[in-house]
């Protein structure tokens, strides 16, 4: 028996590795390793390394693997010619998976996959291809994603604003770092004023989200976060031309030294006056802007830091007839609508780190915005001065993330006279609690609660109080599928501001008033599915989505009166996106359904400009800091105007080619290919081309754009 018991120990052997990181050398904590056939297995630690004991003789299978790698299966035969060897894998990563994404929206710094409320973010790799396409604003990057339309406002001045899930755009916010720079009269200008070069990442919440923000985010929210200083300083500069007579010159610098850092983004953007051959009214308006925002970043301690930034912002921009434009008018050709803003802003964000559990953050904004706005015989002059303060308390532990905090919000306008009966002051108070907690490994839950007060209170709460609940849901149903489930409650205050009245130039708008009017109130509902998995060498990624708002007693514009409406707005629909990655080349392909009905005294009707189906797709293959090449295209379907007529459907197509080297990338893109423009199936307006009525706009105007340019990188 001794004999027997001496052979069978002889007979167990130790299998020892180490796991790595085939590009960059490094160790892979939390790698595995498994023997099937044995049901054994191992994990790496902190440094790599793996050790799997009591393996008998013989040939043994092993798969060496780890999330975002191809795995890898390796023979060994036991017992080893070399006893105590140490096998170095290396697992080779995946094309196109992303590197772990910390989510900054909902205040507690987590990853995206472990968050229940359904989040979106666009990574600094697909911002940097999306700011090569159009350096100048971010029309094209919000444009492009499922869910969101930008709906373009002025047919001559080129001002726009996002819509989501079918939604007027009054019901959306646009958020940069967290703080609301982009509200009110300030928002039909946002999306052009705004350069891609200095920002990371971008998040997006659908649905109901005025939990977290406040009024306004009923239809969900855009949140813009941008660069921090980062060890090594880097400068950055973009050079960009298009046939469409416009130029940037934008420019980025961040350092960080041992206590202080910095970034400074600046852009000068210039567009002469452009229309297509055969159009009498100018597709994008002579435009000049220039914009400065300088940031001072403070790390006093191992628990004091934050930052200070400047938001400066300068923009003239004349549309309208191109004999106008261009300095020749006579006696038929007057038409033209010029817009002069002033955009300046400071931000404070501080952070104190109370212990490894707990933190304590503050931030604020105080914004200035003038604008005037001119057509012939018309004047219209606004200032908005508005302020954001926030403090709140964020705790976590392996469980649970609490967050709690409170803000306070206050919106005013002045508008010059005759038309000063347009001015108002809003001042909301607000209270918030969130709470993350995971019950299990395959479960987690969110609730959050917010009370806003505002005055002056609306029509239909004489106390000017809202309760938002929230709750969302994340399951784990296995490693490859995942399904996110929530819903809440929101609110809008009335206001004058929306797609409506910026089209018209605010002419003749009779005032808001609040002792008469109701705060529009909703509720939203939504759920996904999300499969994720590595087939051989491709990465798939699948994320279905459905959706459902219903606003009641919406806010509805009628012969320049605003008034609540007798019964409810209600959107709902499906997004489906669909991500496949295989080495070098990477297929996207997106659809979005929706369907948008107004229900008013009991009769039912689709809400105009709002197309039923919108598909994109894009083929890219990049070769990592050498080589991209990208083919996208986009379909809209068939929507309903306001005059009763019905926008054809229509498609198009874009090409970018980049070449990348260590210091500079030089770049190519070419936009609506098929040039697809609104001009070309008919007028754009009614009246006279001296005092023109313009239609709804659902389609292009530039029609087909190219672009180049020069990108110069200093690390």
């Amino acid at each position: 028996m001794a004999l027997l018991a001496c052979s069978a120990v002889s007979a167990q052997n130790t299998i020892k590795a180490i796991i790595r990181d085939d590009k960059t050398k490094l160790p892979l904590p939390g790698a595995t390793a498994t023997i099937s056939a044995l049901k054994k297995g191992g994990t790496a630690d902190t440094a790599g390394m793996l050790i799997i004991e009591k393996i008998p003789d013989g040939k043994i299978a092993i798969t060496f693997s780890f999330i975002g790698y191809i795995s890898q299966d390796k023979t060994l035969t036991l017992p080893a010619k070399t006893s105590g060897e140490v096998l170095e894998i290396y697992l080779e990563p995946l094309a196109g998976e992303l590197a772990e994404v910390t989510i900054q929206t909902t205040r507690t710094n987590q990853n995206l996959k472990d968050i229940p409320t359904r989040i979106e973010a666009l990574p600094q790799e697909e911002l940097d291809e999306k700011g090569t396409m159009r350096p100048g604003d971010i029309k094209m990057l919000l444009g492009e994603a499922t869910g969101i339309q930008v709906q373009q406002t002025s047919a001559v001045s080129s001002t726009a604003n996002f819509r989501i899930q079918g939604l007027n755009s009054r019901y959306t916010q646009l958020l940069k770092d967290g703080l609301p720079l982009y509200q009110g009269f300030s928002g039909g200008l946002s999306l052009l004023q705004v350069s891609p070069l200095d920002l990371k990442q971008v998040e997006f919440i659908k649905g109901s989200a005025s939990t977290l923000y406040g009024g306004g985010a009923i239809a969900g929210l855009v949140n813009l976060i941008s660069k921090t200083p980062e060890d090594k300083p880097e400068l950055t500069f973009l050079l960009n031309s298009s046939t469409a007579k416009g130029e940037d010159a934008n420019g980025y610098y961040s350092q960080k030294w041992q206590h202080i850092g910095t970034t400074i983004f600046g852009s000068y953007n210039h567009n002469s006056a452009y229309a297509p051959a055969g159009t009498d009214f100018t597709a994008i308006p002579k435009t000049n802007r220039l914009t400065l925002n300088p940031k001072l970043f403070f790390y006093l301690n191992n628990k004091d830091s934050g930052w200070i930034g400047l938001n400066g912002t300068y923009e003239k921009r004349l549309g309208g007839d191109v004999q106008v434009v261009n300095g020749k008018p006579d006696n038929v050709h007057q038409y033209y609508e010029q817009n002069k803003s002033y955009r300046f802003s400071a931000q404070l964000s501080f952070t104190h780190q109370i212990d490894t559990a707990s933190q304590l953050n503050f931030k604020n904004t105080t914004g200035y915005f003038n604008r005037i706005l001119s057509e012939p015989g018309y004047r219209f002059a606004g200032r908005q001065t508005s302020s954001y303060s926030e403090i709140n308390y964020v705790y976590h532990n392996k469980k649970s993330n609490w967050v709690l905090g409170g803000n306070l919000w206050t919106d005013k306008l002045l508008v010059a006279y005759p038309m000063d009966y347009l001015n108002y002051s809003i001042t909301t108070w607000g209270g918030f609690v969130q709470n993350t907690y995971k019950a299990t490994n395959w479960f987690s839950l969110e609730t959050g609660l917010r009370a806003d007060y505002n005055t002056p209170a609306p029509a239909n709460k004489a106390n000017g109080v809202f309760i938002l609940p929230r709750i969302n849901a994340l399951f784990k149903l296995d490693k490859h599928l995942t399904s996110r489930l929530g819903g809440g409650l929101g609110y809008k205050m009335p206001t004058i501001f929306s797609d409506q009245t910026e089209e018209q130039g605010y002419k003749d708008i009779q005032p808001v008033s609040l002792t008469n009017l109701k705060a529009e109130q909703s509720y939203g509902l939504n759920g996904d599915v999300n499969y994720h998995n590595a087939i051989g060498n491709a990465v798939v990624n699948i994320n279905q989505l459905f959706f459902y708002t219903r606003v009641n007693q919406p806010l509805l514009l009628q012969n320049n009166i605003y008034a609540n409406a007798p019964g409810n707005l209600a959107s709902k629909g499906s997004e489906t996106n669909i991500k496949i990655f295989m080495d070098e080349l990477g297929i996207y392909l997106g659809y979005t359904y929706t369907d948008t009905k107004q229900h008013f005294n009991g009769i039912t009707a689709t809400q105009p400009l709002t197309p039923k189906n919108r598909i994109s797709a894009d083929v890219t293959y990049e070769i990592e800091n050498s080589l991209r090449i990208g083919v996208e295209g986009f379909y809209n379907s068939k929507q309903l105007l306001s005059d009763g007529t019905t926008g054809r459907g229509f498609y198009t197509f874009g090409l970018l080619i980049q070449k990348m080297w260590k210091h500079f990338d030089i770049f190519i893109n070419a936009e609506n290919l098929t040039d697809q423009r609104q001009t070309r199936w008919g007028s754009i307006y009614t009246g006279t081309i001296t005092n023109p009525v313009f239609r709804d706009l659902y389609a292009p105007l530039d029609g087909v754009v190219v672009n180049a340019g020069i990108k110069i990188k200093v690390k």
